[in-house]
């Protein structure tokens, strides 16, 4: 079993829009996580460098989290994942999932920092509550008459 250790070298968050403009109500976030590299440190360790980017439309800021993810392991899951590099697959999942959620987590404390929208998803309701929420809100509308 893989084991990703995640190290942050470099975070930097910058504001295009200043503090008395008001914001956009639509604002589209893209993500991107880029590993950049697998460096074999040792038969049962790896190194990779990766550069984790937020990009908001319209252009209000930019976050940008840098670091390296430790990738320990036995000897046969470093190599096969060494090959696999070479052959330009993408990075196991443990990499990926390791680097997003450490890095998701400073992105949003930035964002905080600098007063711009967190770089989430859009919190909806499942379509269950979504359609019990719509019925509720036809009944009230219609009109009711009481003698």
């Amino acid at each position: 079993m893989l084991r990703v250790t995640v190290q942050i070298t470099s975070l930097t968050g910058e504001r295009f829009w200043g503090q008395e403009s008001q914001l956009s109500p639509q604002v589209q976030i893209a993500v991107n996580i880029n590993v950049v590299g697998l460096d074999l440190k040792n038969e049962s360790t790896a190194d990779a460098p990766f550069v984790f980017t937020v990009n908001y439309n319209p252009s209000i800021a930019q976050l940008s989290v840098k670091g390296r993810a430790q990738v320990s392991g036995e000897k046969e899951e470093i190599s096969k994942m060494m090959d696999e590099h070479k052959q330009n697959r993408p990075p196991p999942v443990a990499i990926i999932q390791a680097v997003s959620s450490i890095a998701m987590a400073e992105a949003i404390l930035l964002s905080r920092s600098l007063g711009i929208p967190p770089p989430l998803p859009p919190m909806g309701l499942p379509p269950e509550q979504m359609q019990a929420q719509q019925q509720q809100a036809q009944k009230k509308s219609e009109p009711r008459y009481t003698t």
